[in-house]
């Protein structure tokens, strides 16, 4: 059969929309990795919850990043792991989680990134953990974790970072890491530290002094309130865990010694089975979260002043709350937007 000049011209127009339009589906099928830091420029709300997510299998169960609740604001994914290089971090889908979720692969974690931030959420990915060994203990080891961490950015889609480092920290050169991926990042890097209460009792502490030396780069301090003990509050006195008046007077002393409140969160547990100890209602973290924004439901420590700026609330973790029915973030992340 003969085709007609106006047919063949009419195939070949239709072959060059389709070929445009391929060109355009590949460019828009691209583009959330590139317009990505587009996205994280927008700004975080005044008040935040922060939750992990587990890249791991234990009893609170196996979650797609992509079924990650809508309370929370930033998602930080647990863990970025060593290598046998110092200071390099390494990132992949537990093959225990692949399995567990069905053949879960790294594209689909990516997939999910960028599902994450269209709903306006920030995810970062979270280095160390209880288990973690990540030395940054030279200038090359930190310009290592930089080169790495940026790396694994740059394939995730990630926004920033979170320091979870609870086996030590050199502050000189953690704080040179991460004002180099600052450099490479930008402006709109998020940068968390999430020490244990003893790392944050005065400003010698490591993970203090770290806080120091990069506040003018650091987004939050989620310090984790929880398998602690008792420790001092900013008055000098012995407080318990588990109680409005530890999580007030112990972020007083962050408060009181050179960070901003907008660089403070409390750091709680999600409930049953997420922590060993420190594991408290929700209503005690709104209840500090009160006390420390307009000095309302205080306990018997009152604050020296109010900080309507305190950032907010971290927990660990996103699986342990939904294992718990979602009570923590249920009840916290609406309470924040009630906050000065």
């Amino acid at each position: 059969m003969t085709t007609s000049p106006r047919r063949l011209l009419a195939a070949i127009l239709a072959l060059l929309l389709l070929c445009a339009a391929g060109g355009l589906a590949a460019g828009a099928a691209a583009a959330p990795r590139a317009d990505r830091t587009d996205r994280a420029a927008a700004e975080l709300p005044k008040h935040f919850l922060t939750g992990y997510w587990h890249n791991f299998v234990n009893q609170a169960g196996a979650v797609r990043l992509g079924d990650v609740p809508d309370e929370y604001d930033v998602v930080a994914v647990a863990f970025g792991e060593a290598t046998t290089t110092p200071g390099e971090v390494t990132f992949g889908v537990d093959p225990d989680l692949s399995s567990a979720l069905g053949g879960y692969t790294d594209e689909d974690l990516k997939s999910d990134v960028d599902a994450l931030q269209q709903r306006g959420k920030r995810v970062i990915l979270s280095v160390g953990g209880e288990l973690g060994q990540v030395q940054v203990g030279d200038e090359a080891a930190a310009n290592t974790f930089a080169d790495s961490v940026y790396a694994a950015m740059q394939e995730y889609g990630f926004d920033g970072v979170d320091i979870d480092l609870e086996n030590g920290l050199q502050p000189e050169f953690m704080a040179q890491a991460l004002r180099s991926l600052h450099e490479k990042a930008g402006q709109d890097l998020i940068i968390t530290l999430a020490p244990q209460t003893v790392d944050m009792q005065s400003t010698q502490g490591s993970y203090f002094q770290l806080a120091l030396k990069i506040q003018d780069i650091l987004t939050v301090v989620n310090m984790q309130y929880y398998n602690s003990g008792s420790m001092l509050g900013c008055d000098g006195k012995v407080y318990a865990q588990g109680s409005v008046d530890f999580l007030t007077s112990l972020a007083c002393i962050q408060l009181e010694n050179g960070l901003r409140p907008d660089q403070v969160a409390l750091g709680l547990p999600a409930g049953a089975g997420a922590a060993g100890g420190g594991v408290v209602e929700p209503s005690v973290v709104t209840n500090a979260l009160d006390c420390l924004a307009t000095g309302a439901n205080c306990g018997a420590f009152t604050p020296p002043r109010t900080y309507p700026n305190i950032r907010g609330a971290m927990t660990w973790s996103i699986n342990w709350d939904i294992a718990n029915g979602g009570n923590f973030a249920g009840t916290v992340g609406p309470h924040l937007d009630t906050l000065p």
